[in-house]
């Protein structure tokens, strides 16, 4: 009898293990547009995001890094993460508009249910002139980019490759 007490013990002890309780398992933004508040500076922070439903995607670039084009060559550009420039993922209450970032008033609702910032990663900025040579093109990757939750675990899924273009005036 106790051979059996404790084989049925073990059995539901395999049955019952937990993975950690994991809650994020991907975080994907490559097909969700680029957004800010107000246009992109070359020689100020600039705060962009992703918003997808429920879930943000919110960059903030370090300052200047924008202002590295040069008329009639492709130039790249790094910033680290966390050091230079900031990566943060959030997860809301219910869905959430471009109003929540930009608005005067800060809204109440939807609120966080968690937030991550990057441990890990670099942002590559490519910048190249336009046809017309009056803007700067600046495509902007993540590379590397990890998150850690609260509770150590390491988000591996990570479809952000691609964060998206944005433009600033070439300086006269």
């Amino acid at each position: 009898m106790g051979k059996y007490f404790f084989l049925t013990l073990f059995a539901g002890m395999l049955l019952s293990c937990s993975d950690g309780d994991l809650q994020i398992e991907t975080i994907d933004f490559d097909s969700v547009a680029l957004q800010f508040c107000t246009a992109p500076q070359t020689t100020a922070k600039n705060i962009m995001f992703k918003i997808n439903d429920d879930e943000a995607l919110i960059l903030e670039l370090q300052s200047g890094v924008l202002n590295r084009g040069v008329v009639g060559e492709t130039v790249t550009t790094e910033s680290t993460v966390p050091g230079q420039s900031q990566v943060t993922y959030r997860i809301f209450s219910d869905g959430v508009t471009k109003n929540y970032f930009c608005d005067d008033i800060p809204l109440t609702e939807p609120t966080v249910v968690d937030e991550i910032e990057a441990q890990d990663g670099t942002v590559i900025i490519e910048t190249v002139a336009n046809e017309d040579n009056t803007e700067f093109v600046h495509t902007i990757r993540l590379s590397g980019i990890s998150f850690v939750t609260d509770t150590d675990e390491r988000i591996t899924d990570l479809t952000i490759s691609e964060f998206g273009e944005v433009t600033t005036d070439i300086p006269e």
